[in-house]
């Protein structure tokens, strides 16, 4: 029997390895789509609108079919999902897209990507957890990253604008994976995502109607570094394979993997922004800001270390658990 079990979680990680990296690299090409919109007219609240609309309705049916009648646990965490939505989906989606506006799309998503540390500070004042010496050391380490990433130390004018933006991000970040690590909700994970998705379609939209969040598109082509394409070639490409897409192969790797290896692979995603920002903008970091993005990296592993050992992989909590990114923008 264990020699069976042993072999189904060998094929799990033989299988899940590439999904979580296939996901990864699915969600890091959002920004570059994002910015090319941008340049060409919209907002960014049109295009993450858009990009949340068309994930929401791709979504849609696998999500009612995942509760299965479950609809007392849909009610019942109500709120949970509405905040989800809002804050852990709309908002961070947006504040990245408001980032990659002004300044680079893989600096911006590894602002983002110092979550984990938000995350590690707020369970620390707010419940009292004091942080490993290790997540100690690793926030340090991605900390003094992140100042020779922004350029401080050469004197270079700093973006203030879209660091406040892609720190707001973070703060997303860091909300989505609170609200994705409850695993007393009874919500299957790709309920919880569609829900949630679905509730920050609509309040994009009504935020957009009453003026509050300014929309704006245009239906002229859209150029990029390797030409130019129809306005709804990015429109499909970050809706479908950068947010739904890359939802379903995040859920499913992290069933296969578990959350612990699930969220290292899913790192990845700053080398698929950095990868996309190249091949469609033409953006690369220089040397200085390329080994303080490889600084924050290794100080977010170093943190991740840290953490206590999660629960098994099989385990609800395993389940529910974040995956890096999905969230992210």
């Amino acid at each position: 029997m264990s020699t069976i079990t042993d072999d189904r979680r060998v094929a799990g990680v033989r299988l899940g390895l590439p999904l979580a990296i296939a996901a990864a690299f699915s969600f890091g090409m959002s920004g570059a789509w994002a910015r090319g919109l941008i340049d060409a007219g919209w907002s960014p609240g049109a295009a993450v609108t858009v990009r949340v609309w068309v994930a929401a309705l791709v979504l849609l049916i696998p999500a009612i079919m995942s509760l299965r009648g479950r609809w007392g646990a849909l009610r019942k965490n109500a709120g949970m999902v509405a905040a989800y939505g809002l804050l852990a989906v709309a908002a961070t989606q947006l504040c990245y897209f408001q980032a990659v506006a002004v300044m680079d799309v893989g600096i911006a998503l590894l602002i983002e990507y110092t979550a984990p540390i938000a995350v590690i500070l707020w369970l620390w004042l707010r419940r009292g957890e004091r942080p490993s010496r290790r997540s100690v050391i690793g926030a340090v380490i991605a900390f003094v990253g992140l100042v020779l990433m922004l350029d401080i130390v050469t004197g270079a004018e700093v973006n203030v604008p879209g660091i406040l933006w892609a720190l707001a991000a973070m703060v997303g970040a860091a909300t989505y994976f609170l609200l994705s690590a409850r695993a007393d909700t009874g919500l299957p994970p790709i309920a919880l995502a569609g829900g949630g998705l679905l509730l920050g379609a609509v309040g994009l939209t009504v935020a957009g109607v009453v003026g509050i969040l300014p929309l704006a598109w245009t239906t002229d082509d859209i150029t990029y570094r390797f030409g130019t394409v129809p306005w709804f070639v990015p429109v499909l490409a970050i809706g479908l394979i950068a947010t739904a897409l890359a939802y379903l192969l995040g859920i499913a790797s992290t069933r296969m993997l578990g959350s612990r290896l699930a969220s290292f692979v899913a790192l990845s995603e700053v080398v698929a922004a950095l990868l996309f920002g190249w091949l469609l903008l033409g953006q690369l970091p220089d040397l200085l800001q390329a080994f303080g993005g490889a600084l924050v990296l290794v100080g977010v592993v170093i943190v991740k270390l840290g953490e206590p050992a999660p629960a098994g992989a099989d385990s609800p909590a395993a389940q529910l658990a974040p995956v890096a990114g999905i969230r992210e923008e």
